[in-house]
């Protein structure tokens, strides 16, 4: 894979506005790149905000709609959490792997590993109104790619990010949880080295390091840039998707 760029900018595009259900964020994001004097090049990458497109496509649920099962009220009982949120997270999950006071580590049905089966209530738009993940992200990126594709005239990717802890380490990061247009997961076994030695176990997670410098101009709370512009990176461009990340449970080797 060799590098045909030494350089990369990313753009956070500004003027993104509350996304309501039902709202066209391709149509959004090309406006928002009109009103700031860019022009759509060939191999941008788009890295959209999760929250937007859930939002967008109507993956929100006031709690005040959502009855506890027995299961959800006894487990909030041994967490300490709302049972009406720790509801949502079984619904949305096919496995509890973890849990304490305070946290439920959950495998989503998307087969990410994550706090919560990534039930979320910040900048939801409103108290009481809880998000979730997309039915299926690498869809949702497929769609929005064909949209901007479309209207911009060029190619492009689409990587849908949103912010999960890693095991063994503090913090969260910007991970790929949609992908289309570019090589996802880039398998480097076979290559060689500089010295000539040959590459046994290198593959790339190349959506997740786009999705988390992205992060780096997104934030995590009040700033209101869900939409970054990475652009540099031809290389990058393939046919993947996110779910190309997830690693099969038969090789969890920590469990």
């Amino acid at each position: 894979m060799p590098s045909i760029t030494r350089s990369l900018s990313l753009i956070a595009l500004p003027g993104i506005p509350e996304i309501a259900p039902g709202d066209d964020l391709c149509r959004i994001i090309i406006d928002a790149m009109t009103a700031a004097d860019i022009l759509p090049a060939e191999g941008d990458i788009f890295v959209v905000a999760q929250k937007i497109v859930s939002k967008a496509e109507g993956r929100c649920i006031e709690l005040s709609t959502v009855t506890a099962s027995a299961e959800a009220s006894s487990l909030a009982s041994e967490t300490g959490k709302d049972e009406r949120i720790v509801e949502l997270i079984l619904r949305e999950s096919v496995e509890i792997v973890r849990h304490r006071p305070g946290l439920i580590i959950a495998r989503h049905r998307n087969g990410y590993v994550v706090a919560n089966a990534a039930v979320d209530l910040s900048n939801a738009g409103r108290t009481g109104l809880a998000v979730l993940l997309p039915e299926d992200a690498d869809r949702s990126a497929a769609v929005l790619r064909a949209g901007l594709q479309q209207s911009a005239g060029v190619s492009i990717g689409v990587v849908i990010n949103d912010s999960m802890g890693r095991a063994w380490r503090n913090g969260t990061t910007g991970t790929a949880i949609g992908a289309s247009g570019l090589a996802a997961l880039q398998d480097r076994r076979g290559a060689v080295d500089r010295h000539g030695m040959q590459l046994q176990s290198s593959e790339i997670a190349l959506a997740d390091e786009i999705a988390s410098a992205a992060s780096l101009l997104m934030g995590q709370a009040d700033e209101g840039l869900p939409v970054v512009l990475l652009r540099g990176a031809l290389w990058a461009v393939g046919d993947g998707r996110a779910a190309d990340l997830v690693r099969p449970v038969a090789l969890d080797l920590f469990r």
